[in-house]
């Protein structure tokens, strides 16, 4: 019998902490999906892709942007994210 999958949260921790993954909606009408880039190269043109295609649909996007790969999104960034979007996709290109 194979274990349960368990996600982790990727960010730093003294100790571990289980959370229940999100149940993903049924649709995204009526939703704000947050675009962010992590700083990588060519990630804001894979993001300009999928903004396009969203947009396309007519639901609400908006873009955000970490100044660096090498660090984490700053707390300021973080707190848009969650105020603002129902949704985020991040951008990982290379």
């Amino acid at each position: 019998m194979t274990e349960p999958y368990a996600m982790r949260d990727p960010t730093a921790e003294t100790e571990p902490a289980m959370r229940q993954p999100v149940v993903p909606p049924t649709n995204l009408d009526g939703l704000t999906i947050g675009l962010l880039s992590i700083g990588k190269e060519r990630s804001v043109e894979f993001l300009d892709s999928v903004e396009d295609r969203l947009a396309a649909q007519g639901l609400k996007v908006l873009r955000f942007a970490k100044p660096t790969h090498t660090k984490p999104a700053p707390r300021g960034v973080i707190q848009d994210l969650v105020e603002r979007c129902d949704i985020v996709v991040e951008g990982l290109a290379d």
